[in-house]
């Protein structure tokens, strides 16, 4: 049996640029795992192993691998920071213990830094900080740690001081231990002195380590009254405290450093073992029912329960389809059957690997706390359970977010028609967040996605990975329609034809709901006018028409509909009816009820050098842009905006422009609001062109 105690399961996050891949290639370096350092801007780490990383320097899938430091187990997965690709970030730290949450020195709190640890708390990941990058110019450690404070509202306990800043950051001090841990221009990670403090830093070492004991030390009631007393803890004591208030999300140990320079990684490692909890501290997963109800059971990380595993990724390789499954309870071997509790078909393991990036080792077996990849899985998607056939249980699924962003392309020959089939199919299982529709007037497959740059990459997949060559149209918005004003109508159903016929009437209101509640639907029916039995015919026939409005054929949002009262006839009516009766309902009575088209609103994050402000304010309010905060930052000025997605198309070149190269900004969905007047009438118009033009 193997020791959990001895397992971290990590994930590595932050915001694009704050160095989570270099830090990364560093701990595999640190941890024997590699022997060749690769740099991201060579194209040469291990985790970014795709050639699209490659090229843009970007990670764009999460990748696995597994290293030793001090006989621990590290399974470690480096996230991607793109906003686009937040659903990988997502769907690790589902399955993560811990984290290790990287933070730029320069750069701070950036926005995609804010939504990874929004995703942490929901997931409730304990996590260390590690404020990367001190050598750069602008980086200022404090700033940072008063950041964490500040904008994300958590307690950074600062483990570590900088010697030094930017250009002259030459280690760090431990405020345990009191010690210096200082670097030498090698680049080699392991020629480092440990030392006294030095004389100009003692007063602040004593300051921020009395300020670190004063934050911990109420984790135990004992301590706290010693402490009080006058009695400083041991270290080992700190560590105690330090470890129970991080488990527990109370506080943050925060360490600093340069993974580029090589200084500072391994008191983060140290950090790993010391605070994050191991798979059996975390709480364990509750299991639900096919409905998703909650069953009051939990999936106990422990090897001789029965086998709970959640598939949190799927890959496609050279080797055919990898299942990335995190074991919660149970083991699995080689050959035996598992069930799929979502399909309800049991599937058989083929082979189990221990992933290295993209390399990888057999396994005859794994266990509970292990975090594997399975080969020869069939009907497998992110978010299944896997678990023991006499012994079935779900674990609780995963939400994946809606795209807002859409792409029409078609293949450029009929041999590239059936390939782009196969390949869309795969791309699909590796991807919640990615979807494929095929448009039935015109025959073109649209993709859905996150984002402008999350399309690219996909076509870039299709055509060089796939070998697919593809005609690309124009990106289109993701609008949708609602109504403004509420309705009281009725609609009557009534078709005969020899034998039965049909009847059904039914008296209703429509009216706008809430932004965000989504179609509701409710029956305020007394008395048996319309027997309760055809409700959910009602219900059915509305929710049948809400994918096509009546403006442009976009789906509809944010409104109910009351069944107020009706009319059956004792032979001919029938569920059928009631349904045709609710769908006829719904194109006489929409168009009273003020349709108005409405658009995605993104959350827009803009940095620009202090010199540039007034030129990218002034095009951020050109594109319809919403101005809600300035902050300055050392290299320049964070603008937060709400602005319409339709606008953004080509901001990136755009703001290139304006701000010399300098500048740099990331959006993620907010929410829907009305169009202007004129947008409206300009998307219709748009709308009802193409649909002609199809027709023909």
């Amino acid at each position: 049996m193997t020791d959990l105690a001895h397992y971290r399961n990590i994930g590595i996050f932050a915001h694009v640029d704050a160095g989570k891949t270099t830090t990364t290639e560093r701990i595999l370096k640190l941890t024997g795992k590699i022997h060749k350092i690769g740099e991201v801007h060579d194209g040469e780490t291990t985790t970014d192993f795709m050639d699209q990383e490659r090229e843009r320097g970007i990670t764009i899938q999460s990748a696995a691998t597994t290293c030793f430091w001090k006989d621990y187990r590290f399974n470690i997965i480096d996230t991607p920071g793109h906003v686009d690709f937040t659903i990988e970030v997502y769907r690790s730290l589902k399955v993560l213990d811990g984290g290790i949450g990287v933070f730029c020195g320069s750069g701070g709190v950036e926005p995609q830094s804010e939504t990874n640890w929004r995703y942490a708390n929901d997931s409730k990941v304990a996590r260390v900080i590690y404020i990367n990058k001190l050598d750069r110019i602008g980086a200022d450690f404090y700033r940072v740690v008063k950041q964490v404070e500040e904008v994300l509202g958590a307690v950074p306990v600062v483990m570590t001081l900088p010697i030094g800043t930017e250009d002259e950051f030459v280690g760090v001090v431990d405020l345990l231990t009191e010690k210096a841990w200082v670097w030498d221009n090698s680049g080699d990670p392991m020629n480092y002195v440990i030392q006294d403090v030095p004389a100009d830093m003692v007063e602040l070492v004593k300051e921020w380590r009395e300020k670190l004991i004063d934050q911990v030390a109420d984790q135990f009631d004992d301590v706290m009254e010693a402490y009080l007393d006058g009695e400083t803890p041991d270290i080992e004591t700190i560590k105690r405290c330090i470890r129970k208030g991080t488990i527990h999300l109370d506080f943050f140990p925060t360490f600093c450093g340069s993974a580029f320079k090589n200084k500072g990684v391994q008191l983060v490692l140290d950090g790993v073992i010391d605070y994050l909890p191991c798979p059996t501290e975390v709480n364990p997963q509750p299991e639900v029912d096919l409905e998703g109800n909650f069953t009051g059971l939990f999936a106990d990380v422990d090897a001789d329960k029965p086998l709970r595993a959640l598939a949190f990724k799927i890959m496609d390789d050279r080797f055919g389809a990898l299942t990335f499954l995190r074991i919660y309870s149970g083991k699995i071997e080689k050959g035996t059957n598992v069930l799929n509790t979502f399909t309800g078909k049991t599937e058989r393991i083929g082979r189990i690997v221990e992933m290295h990036a993209d390399t990888r080792n057999e396994l005859e077996s794994a266990q509970a706390g292990d975090i594997v990849a399975v080969l020869g899985m069939k009907n497998i998607q992110t978010g299944h359970t896997l678990c023991d056939p006499k012994s079935p249980a779900t674990l609780e699924p995963m939400v994946f977010p809606e795209p807002v962003i859409s792409l029409a392309i078609s293949p450029k020959d009929k041999a590239a028609s059936e390939k782009m089939g196969i390949a869309l199919g795969k791309m699909i299982q590796e991807d919640p967040s990615f979807h494929v529709e095929t448009d039935e007037d015109s025959g073109e497959t649209i993709l859905k996605g996150m984002g402008e740059l999350h399309l690219d990459i996909k076509v870039d997949i299709l055509k060089r990975t796939h070998g697919v060559e593809v005609i690309v149209g124009k990106p289109q918005v993701a609008y949708r329609e609602t109504i403004t004003k509420s309705v009281e109508d009725e609609y009557t159903h009534k078709k005969q034809s020899g034998g039965s016929g049909q009847y059904g009437k039914i008296n209703y209101r429509i009216e706008p709901g809430e932004p965000g509640s989504g179609y509701v639907f409710e029956s305020a029916v007394t008395g048996g006018n319309v027997p309760r039995e055809f409700w959910p015919a009602v219900d059915k026939g509305f929710k049948s028409m809400l994918d096509k409005g009546v403006l442009a054929g976009f789906p509809c949002l944010d409104f109910k509909v009351v069944l107020l009262d009706g009319a059956f006839h004792a032979v001919d009516s029938s569920a059928i009816a009631f349904e045709i009766a609710a769908k006829a309902a719904f194109r006489q009575s929409i168009p009273k009820a003020g349709p108005q088209l409405i658009e995605p609103i993104m959350k827009v994050d803009t940095f620009t050098p202090a010199d540039h402000v007034g030129d990218v304010i002034g095009d951020l309010n050109r594109r319809r842009g919403m101005i809600k905060s300035q902050d300055a930052a050392a290299s320049g000025v964070r603008i937060k905006s709400d602005v319409p997605l339709s606008e953004m198309f080509g901001y990136i070149g755009d703001l290139r422009t304006m701000t010399s190269g300098r500048g740099q900004f990331s959006m993620e969905f907010s929410h829907y609001m009305p169009c202007p007047k004129n947008v409206s009438e300009e998307v219709i118009k748009e709308v009802t062109e193409r649909n002609k033009a199809k027709a023909k």
